[in-house]
């Protein structure tokens, strides 16, 4: 295998800092994989710069807050202006690609969300990853602090009250979670890599 690492880019938009967080721990699972690094590349101001570190990725993975159930118009802009990486003979084709997003609601339709980043990278021809976790807190002897606690499996989940900053949300064990979808996606990049250097 190469020795160049496997690139991780986390893609994110943030609207009070609270999916940042989430972000910054999806790049902390990602960096901890022996053989990966992480970058995380806000979206609010879609530069060269951002294009280009992109298309070094051999996975992205994308993020954004969940608004009226879907994800934020931030991230729907960006969506919409890699067509032309779209339209550049798919150049993101056969990467890796993940989700996650968060809201203040339990539910607040974050499943629309995750579907919607599943789509948008389907339709770039890139390979999707989810999560691998057993849902936690489903049963009567489970605990709110354990991982995967929002039962999802498209993208790691993560619920922030209202009224709480983002140094105060999301919770912990959101946090783990996201940085647990981190760690699968560079394993899987790196698997990834090693096929395609053998085929």
């Amino acid at each position: 295998m190469s020795n160049n690492p496997a690139r991780i880019a986390i893609a994110f938009h943030s609207g009070y800092g609270h999916t940042a967080r989430q972000a910054e721990a999806v790049a902390a699972g990602a960096a901890s994989v022996p053989g990966a690094v992480a970058d995380l590349v806000p979206l609010d101001e879609l530069t060269e710069d951002v294009w280009a570190r992109l298309a070094a990725a051999d996975a992205i993975v994308f993020g954004a807050p969940t608004y009226m159930g879907s994800p934020s118009w931030v991230f729907k802009r960006f969506a919409e202006e890699s067509v032309r990486a779209w339209a550049d003979n798919l150049a993101w084709r056969d990467k890796i690609a993940a989700g996650f997003t968060n809201s203040k609601a339990m539910s607040g339709d974050k499943l629309n969300s995750l579907v919607d980043l599943a789509v948008f990278a389907a339709q770039h021809g890139m390979i999707w990853v989810g999560l691998d976790i057993y849902p936690g807190w489903a049963e009567s002897t489970a605990s709110i602090e354990d991982l995967n606690r929002l039962g999802s499996w498209l993208g790691a989940m993560a619920q922030s009250d209202a009224d709480l900053s983002a140094e105060k949300a999301p919770p912990a064990t959101d946090l783990r979670t996201a940085e647990a979808l981190g760690v699968r996606v560079a394993v899987v990049t790196l698997r990834h890599l090693r096929g395609a250097l053998a085929a």
